[in-house]
């Protein structure tokens, strides 16, 4: 049924595809002189129709919910504003799309010249033949393989200096909404488009379900930002991330704080959290953001900018300073520009 449903999806979105390129794209890239970029241009439109699908489902279903049970009441809704622009820019999908295909051609030669010296690709389809090679169980496995990779290259946002400064673009919205989840400084996402299908190619992700994969992770993570009281219970919340889980990871003292620069990094299952030993299952529903925005005593009062260019700009100055201080040797801890506290605000030492 779910195949038989996902395949009447997809022949309606490339219908529109067809249409939309045949009648308004193709004829003006040709009045221009841009037909070299005919079949790449065409390709790319499924990713743009995918994404117009995406943010009207997310509104549809979302808004509702934060207008009848919102977590937070706001009587200025300024700060949210800037989280629209971000979701247009990657709900359309155009740097993800961008990497795949430019590094597909990269990884057939790889996989070639690997064949050639004696060593198998890596096939997850037919990692057990009959089995594996069933659509909804390659997908499953794909998408269990990527949330891996996305746990521990989350990590390494919260843990490294350098890259926190980016990230710190995501968590100093303090008003966090549907919109949210796609607030991230565009280097950031430029880096995590190209990791992700680098790993995606080299576990043998077609094109048409790395599309489908992007979908499913970029709606699912608008879900876990929504303001509203969403409750999964005690065994659905143990099985994939809930809103409430993912508020936590965003609270203030104790997301990019506590236990080794935070908890609750899992992307869609909260699995590895688990196992790695990184999980707060406390409900609480504290203030988002970053401790140095908070005004002196409990802050520094940092600006981390009020709408999109500011916000890539600090982004930007803030990981260059990091950068410059590295190259003179200043080692410093990873969260706040030389000290940082957990819950209690107890200063500790951490990583450049």
């Amino acid at each position: 049924m779910l195949q038989f449903l996902l395949a009447h999806l997809d022949n309606g979105i490339s219908a529109v595809q067809t249409a939309l390129y045949v009648d308004i794209l193709q004829p003006l890239m040709y009045r221009f002189g841009l037909m070299d970029y005919d079949e790449d241009t065409y390709d790319a439109l499924y990713w743009v129709i995918v994404g117009v699908l995406e943010v009207c489902v997310m509104y549809a279903i979302l808004r509702p919910l934060e207008a009848l049970a919102p977590l937070e009441k706001w009587t200025d809704r300024r700060a949210v504003r800037s989280d629209v622009i971000y979701t247009w820019i990657a709900k359309l999908g155009i740097i993800n799309i961008f990497f795949f295909v430019f590094l597909q051609g990269y990884f057939d030669h790889a996989q070639e010249w690997l064949r050639l010296k004696g060593v198998a690709n890596i096939d997850l389809d037919n990692l057990i033949p009959g089995v594996t090679s069933q659509p909804i169980v390659a997908f499953a496995l794909y998408i269990i393989v990527l949330d891996f990779a996305g746990y521990w290259y989350h990590r390494g946002q919260h843990r490294i200096g350098i890259w926190w400064e980016l990230h710190a673009v995501h968590h100093s919205q303090q008003q966090m909404s549907l919109w949210a989840d796609d607030r991230n400084h565009l280097l950031d996402d430029v880096i995590q488009a190209a990791f992700f299908a680098v790993i995606a190619l080299a576990i043998g992700v077609p094109p048409a379900q790395y599309v489908v994969l992007v979908a499913v992770t970029n709606l699912a993570q608008s879900i876990q930002h929504v303001n509203a009281r969403l409750h999964y219970g005690w065994l659905l919340e143990r099985v994939v991330v809930s809103p409430a889980f993912h508020r936590r990871h965003h609270a203030i003292g104790y997301g990019h704080e506590g236990t080794q620069y935070g908890c609750n990094f899992g992307v869609l299952f909260p699995w590895w959290d688990m196992l790695f030993r990184s999980v707060s299952w406390n409900r609480a529903y504290e203030p988002t953001g970053i401790r140095d925005q908070l005004a002196v005593p409990s802050g520094i009062g940092r600006n981390y900018g009020h709408g999109f260019w500011a916000q890539q700009w600090f982004g930007l100055t803030r990981s260059g300073g990091r950068l410059v201080r590295l190259l003179r040797g200043q080692r410093e801890d990873a969260g706040h520009g030389g000290v940082s506290g957990g819950p209690s605000g107890n200063p500790r030492s951490g990583a450049v």
